[in-house]
Order: C-alpha cells, then structure tokens, then sequence
C-alpha cells in the first residue's frame, strides 16, 4: 500500500481494498456481508472527519445514492432478504447511510440554513420509508421462520394415581401401593432442552434490523413488532400443549376427574413451557437485543408475561379451592414442579423488569405450601368424623381402612416435601414417643415430623374404628372387625416405606392389639360354650352335651359367614380355638361314658373339621 498521508487518505484506501473484496466472486455471503457493514462504518468514519469543510452538494449527493437504493424497493411486494445477502447489505447500508448524512447536516454549521433544513428533512423522509419497510420485514421474516417445538420426549407422570374414597377404591388397593413404591420425588431435573424457536438462520438478518432501527431511534416500532409477533407463538405453543385458557370461577365449579385431568396437564405444560419454550424465547432475544442493555429483558417479559399469568392463574386457583383428602397429591406434585422450576424462573427473570414474575412464582410455591399442608390437617379431621356405614355383618376391613392406610402409603413418596410443609410442626395430640422407643427406633424416619403426623393419622383411624365396632350386634364380631383391620393396618406398615416412619415399637404395639381382640373373641365366643361341658352342676352329661352340641351349632351357623380375609391370620385363629374347644370336648367325653353313641352328635375330629369352615365368609368371598 502506498504511504498515503493523513487520515482521510488512509479511509480511502482502505475503502478501496473492501470494494475489491466485494468484487470477489469466490467470497462466501456471511463474508461479503460483513466487506458490506464495514464499508458503511469506514464511510460514515470518514464523513464525520470530513464533516466540517464537507459541501451540502456532496451531501446531496451521496443521499440521493441512498435514497434511490431505499425507494427501489418500495414497489417491490417480495422480501429484501429473499433477494440475497448482497441486496440486503446494500439496502441496510444505504439506511445507516442516509443516518448518518442526517446527522452530519444536523451537525454542519449553519451557512445555508433553506437547502440544510430540505436536505435534512429529506433523510428524515428516506429514513421513515426505511423503516416502514424494515418493520415490514421484520414482521415477515419472525412469522415465517418459526419452528414449532414438539415435546414428544418430555413427559409428567404423578407418582400415584387419583385416590378416592368410594365403593371402588378396594379393586384400586394393589395398583396405589404399587405404583407409590415404585415412584417417587426426583431431584430438580438437570436436563435442559435446547432448541431454536425461529430459525437461526434469519437471526443474523433480524439482528441487523434491530441495529438499523436502534440507530435510526425507531427501537419503539422493532420492539413492539417483535413483542407481538413473540406472543402470539407462545400463545399458540400454549394451545400446542392442550392448555385452553379457564376462569377462576369455570375451574372452582369443575367436579374431581376434570379438575384432576386439568391439574395434569398444567404440571406437564409448566415444565414444557419454563424449560422449553421460555428457556428459548430468552435465548432468541439475546441473540436479538443482547447488546440494546435493558429492553432485552424488558422485551422478554413483555412477551412471556401474559403466558406465565395463565399458568400462575391456574395454580392459585387450584390452591384456593375445597382442601378435599384427594386433592393433596396433585397440590404436592404442583408444589414439587414449581418448586423445580423455580431456579429456571430465578435465572430467566434475573432482572429488574421481571422480578414481579419471580415473586409471583414464589408466592404460589408459599400458596400451594399452604393448602397443602391445611388438606393434609383436615384429613386427619375428615377420619375422625367419618360416618361411612357401620361394619358389614361379615367383620370384614372397612373401606376406611383401606383408604387412610393406601392414602397415607401412597404419600410415602413425598417423604420429603410434606416435612417441609409440615413445618416440623407435630399435629397437635399426636403421640409421643417414650424414651424406650427413641432408644429401640434407631431410623432417624421414625422421629421425623412427618412420622408423627402419620401415627396421628393411624391413632385417628384406630379411635373411629373402635366406634364403629361399637354398632356390632355381637361382641365377638366386633372384636373379628378390630382384629381383622389392625392387622391390615399392621401389614400396611410392614410391607411399605411406613415401616421407617412407624417404626418398629409401633408394630410390635399393634402386633399385640389385633393378638388381643382374637383372644377377646375367643373368650366372648368359646368361654360360655367351654363351660357347659367342664362346669359340673346339675344337669346329667346327656343334657349338657346336647347343649353343647346346639351352642357349637348355633354359632356355626353365624360365624362360617363372618370373613377374615388374610389367609394366615384365620388359620391361626382356627387353630388356637381348637386348641381351646377340641381337648375340653374330648375330656368331657372321656368322662361321660354312660352318655351313649346316639347322643354324641359330633366327635372331636368332626368339631375339627368343622372349625375349618369358621371366617371363610359368604360363597362370594
């Protein structure tokens, strides 16, 4: 290069060498782009060095070029950008150009004030054209080029199904246990998905714009094309998901299966749209308006806000609504999800102009907290007043019982979300533990709050279900009904994560309660029938053992319809009452010889084998 001297003559070479640039074929078009923006800096540097002796005619000019290079394509109906990148380059060009002669003549001093001011205001004129067209452009490039997102992959999936107390809940038993076993709460979820929700090949091209627009003080008109046009995509990606707008009072009227299905779908569009949908609407707008300082974000809220309310809407609404027992598994999964993606929130909101969303999401996380932790408390209200019909005349488990003790498994999974919303806080009366326990229990789960809320709720359960045993016509079928539910409570507890909550002394103390109402029984059955044959009194052997036989045969009749459903459990009490009845029998027998064969109606291998059909239940069991 020559030793040009002075600044001017330095520009100008170095303009020249950029024009042969662009007059290679074999450059690609991000290049040749690139030759063309750094042209239109070198010039605008060198008209603002020349500004002082420039002439208004060289002014003049250079925004006619301009001018011609903008109106060219006010009659052309099809995209700049469609043209190629040369033609874009050299249409934005031309509108940092007339920019730039605008404030150039802005800033000459004032020799010809009639042809400054007309030359002024006709650069106020191309840049108006300009950026009606580049709004234009704007508006078509966003619309075309955005890319739906569909989230085959991603997925929410609650850890138990719907629980509720009805007639049906007993043919549901297997699948609420299992399925809560299997579940669980996972950790916040470190999976992100990233994707491009306008095609990131025009983002070069919408950048460019911003710049033109910016520079030109029309960052107003850019925003709110690009607001609009952003919105409404969410707003579609929220209809994409399912997710139909419904008023407070709509939701608030809606029965348990809709609600529960709406419930559903919010966790699951949540997640999609704060981990998906936000996540790349933030990262277009900084790819955008990184480099504009504040209305990046202030344009990221503008856009989001409406979206997020609905969501946030719909929480508030659910946690506002009756504190119903089946309604705190969905609240916990909806406290869990927000609560994982609060971190997102915190992130994509950091600034100022979205702190308002922040706290918005945290104050549903403290809502949904809330009414968690009232439904949970009013469950333990909802046991003790239940008025379900009395026993069956069979003794069986009572719906309740399987209820509350499915109920409170299935919340196993949330272990460690209730003992947050618990507070640490013990429901009021609920037991203590002894020094001895605390001694015996060494899981540290058995002291947690939550075991003693959920001995609270077992303690409830054991109080109504003595009430209800109460309703009995027969005490001995009321101690079959109390046998018959604490061991199931029992096994519950054994067979499932409770046993860390319970704890050990917890089982060996019911262990002996449902052991204690089996000795009871036999006691209010088989004593007065025992009797009759060891007590001596008056009546000849020949009367008692006919009495004996009627007593045993009456309570055949009744019992062999009273149903014990666990297998073990009423083998043991077949056992132990024959224990009781059969040598008593044969004893009696043994010294009663002159009783005669015709009036012995059944011997002890018989009582035997008729002890076996006691507690199997009607046919249908």
């Amino acid at each position: 290069m020559p030793n040009y001297e002075g600044g001017q003559h330095i520009f100008a070479a170095a303009q020249h060498l950029l024009k042969a640039l662009e007059a290679n074929g074999n450059l690609s078009d991000d290049v040749k782009r690139l030759v063309s923006e750094l042209d239109c800096h070198l010039s605008a540097i060198s008209l603002t060095t020349e500004s002082e002796g420039l002439r208004l005619t060289e002014v003049e000019e250079r925004l006619k070029s301009a001018e011609r290079q903008v109106m060219q394509w006010e009659s052309n109906p099809s995209l700049i950008r469609d043209s190629g990148p040369i033609k874009t380059s050299e249409y934005l060009q031309a509108v940092n150009e007339t920019q730039l002669l605008k404030e150039t003549l802005e800033g000459l001093p004032i020799n010809n004030i009639g042809k400054q001011r007309e030359l002024a205001n006709r650069a106020e004129c191309v840049l108006q054209t300009a950026m009606s067209r580049l709004e234009q452009e704007l508006y078509h490039i966003i619309l075309q080029h955005k890319k739906p997102f569909e989230p085959q992959r991603m997925s929410f999936h609650s850890c138990v199904p719907d629980v509720v107390y009805d007639e049906s809940f007993d043919s549901v038993d297997a699948e609420i246990v299992d399925r809560a076993s299997s579940g669980g709460v996972t950790a916040r979820e470190s999976v992100e998905y990233i994707v491009d929700l306008v095609d990131p090949q025009v983002t070069p091209d919408i950048k460019a714009i911003a710049c033109a627009m910016f520079a030109s003080s029309y960052e107003t008109e850019f925003c709110e094309t690009l607001v609009h046009l952003r919105k409404q995509a969410l707003d579609e990606y929220l209809s994409f998901l399912k997710f139909e707008k419904v008023s407070i009072e709509e939701l608030l009227r809606l029965d348990w299966t809709n609600l529960s299905s709406q419930i559903h779908r919010w966790l699951w569009t949540v997640k999609i749209v704060v981990r998906v949908y936000l996540v790349g609407e933030k990262r277009f707008c900084d790819q955008i308006l990184g480099d504009f300082g504040s209305v990046n974000s202030f344009c990221f809220v503008e856009i989001s806000k409406a979206s997020v309310l609905r969501l946030l809407n719909f929480g508030e609404a659910v946690a506002m609504g009756h504190h119903r027992p089946e309604k705190l598994f969905r609240l916990l999964d909806m406290y869990e999800v927000v609560s994982n993606v609060l971190l997102d929130i915190n992130g994509l909101y950091s600034e100022e102009a979205g702190s308002f969303i922040r706290i918005e999401f945290h104050n549903l996380l403290m809502t949904l907290r809330d009414s968690a932790r009232v439904t949970f408390l009013e469950f333990g209200k909802f046991i003790i007043s239940d008025a379900s019909p009395q026993p069956l005349p069979e003794g069986r488990i009572h719906d309740l019982t399987r209820y509350v003790m499915n109920y409170i498994s299935a919340l196993t999974v949330y272990r460690g979300i209730l003992d947050l919303i618990l507070n640490n806080r013990p429901v009021d009366g609920s037991p203590e533990m002894d020094s001895r326990q605390e001694s015996q229990d060494v899981s540290s789960y058995s002291l947690c709050p939550l075991a003693h809320h959920f001995r609270s709720l077992a303690s409830a359960l054991e109080s109504n279900l003595n009430e209800k045993s109460k309703m009995c016509k027969d005490d001995s079928l009321g101690h079959i009904f109390l046998m018959n539910n604490i061991h199931y409570m029992v096994q519950k507890v054994k067979d499932s994560e409770l046993r860390l909550l319970f704890g050990d002394e917890w089982i060996r103390k019911h262990n002996g309660k449902f052991m204690m109402h089996a000795t009871r029984y036999k006691r209010a059955t088989w004593s007065s029938i025992v009797s009759i044959i060891t007590d001596e009194g008056r009546e000849s052997a020949k009367k008692r053992c006919k009495r004996f036989c009627n007593a045993f045969e009456a309570v055949y009749k009744i019992q062999t319809q009273w149903y014990i459903p666990n297998p073990q459990l009423r083998e043991d009490l077949q056992i132990s009452t024959s224990q009781n009845l059969l040598p008593a029998y044969r004893g009696f027998l043994a010294n009663s010889k002159n009783i005669g064969d015709k009036y012995i109606k059944y011997n002890p291998d018989d009582l035997g084998k008729m002890l076996l059909d006691f507690f199997v239940g009607p046919r249908d069991h």
